[in-house]
């Protein structure tokens, strides 16, 4: 499964919000469509966005009917409108930043063509990059895993959030394609059911033995010996190893840490921002109160109720017990590790 395919002129996305009980393609011909798709989480993951951003760049540059000396502006406009629709995924402003560097390279050419197929060929790039970080991670992930192991997951972080495989889901299809026997419990993730609707319905197609739990039973399961590690995604890593992920990681963290669990963020090299020094400087997305008051379009609480809906939360780096990436596995202390990783 993929979450969102070239089409030649159009990106082609799965949107997520149907998910799982129809698989509904959209097309995407302009960066409007992919601004809209973005934030309304129809592509979702931090991977599959920085991809989706990239392609929705493409398009713009293909939209554009003006003149040569108002193409800048223009493009400037475009990647303004993208950087708005989800302030936490950093894989959304590298991405950005890579097509505008290769735009800004063919822009003195004066061909408007062949700056569009340059930005195609760049998002191409990009993608291609993400499928094939998702299978190193995999790779590096699957040498942390024993033989036998239960693990526990959060939101999703599978072929649906990346461009193809998947970080913390993709290490546990290495582990189980290896033959190792694998079980997962995958927590519901609140408050738009990730987990219960995507993970376990990812885990379903690859016949990976799992468990659906509701979010606020996790400390239970590993007070009961249940659970063998934890692995989880991130959005965004800060230079001393503080992790931006969806909302309950934190609660994971803390206790994995009081039940002596080992827990581990994957994620490609590209979400981590060494020009953030630690967790408070991570802008936290908060959502709109609707996703909380429903589930699945039945509400669930009065009008009245007060809801507070950020969508995530920040795990300091002192619960993490180490980042898996498509480079290697990157050990505390982060800070200066993280730095040694990314210059090799």
């Amino acid at each position: 499964m993929k979450a969102l395919q070239w089409q030649g002129d159009h990106l082609l996305i799965l949107d997520q919000t149907k998910l799982p009980f129809v698989e509904q393609y959209r097309e995407i011909h302009s960066y409007k469509e992919m601004a809209e798709a973005i934030k309304n989480m129809e592509v979702r993951g931090a991977p599959a966005i920085g991809a989706a951003a990239a392609y929705g760049f493409a398009l713009g540059a293909a939209e554009y009917r003006g003149s040569g000396e108002d193409f800048k502006d223009y493009m400037g406009e475009v990647r303004t409108v993208l950087e708005g629709t989800r302030p936490t995924a950093v894989n959304l402003f590298w991405a950005l930043r890579k097509m505008e560097d290769k735009f800004r390279e063919f822009l003195n050419m004066n061909d408007i063509g062949n700056i569009r197929a340059a930005l195609i060929n760049e998002a191409n790039e990009i993608a291609e990059d993400d499928r094939r970080m998702n299978k190193r991670i995999g790779e590096y992930g699957n040498t942390l895993i024993p033989e036998k192991a239960n693990i526990l997951t959060h939101c999703n972080t599978g072929s649906l959030a990346t461009v193809e495989f998947g970080t913390a889901l993709g290490i546990i299809r290495t582990a189980h394609d290896s033959g190792k026997k694998i079980h997962v419990f995958a927590g519901e993730t609140r408050p738009l059911l990730q987990g219960a609707r995507l993970t376990a319905w990812e885990l379903l197609q690859d016949q990976i033995p799992l468990t659906l739990i509701t979010d606020n039973m996790a400390g239970y399961l590993m007070q009961q010996g249940k659970v063998d590690m934890v692995i989880v995604g991130a959005d965004r890593i800060a230079a001393n190893g503080d992790t931006a992920n969806k909302i309950g990681t934190y609660s994971l963290a803390v206790l994995a840490a009081a039940h002596q669990i080992p827990f581990y963020v994957a994620a490609p090299t590209t979400t981590i921002d060494l020009k953030i020094s630690g967790g408070d400087e991570i802008p936290v997305e908060e959502r709109d109160d609707q996703e909380v008051r429903k589930i699945m379009d039945v509400r669930i609480v009065p009008d009245e109720v007060s809801v507070y809906n950020p969508a995530f939360d920040i795990t300091s780096a002192k619960y993490i017990t180490g980042i898996i990436t498509e480079k290697g596995i990157i050990s505390p202390p982060y800070s200066v590790n993280m730095v040694k990783m990314l210059v090799r």
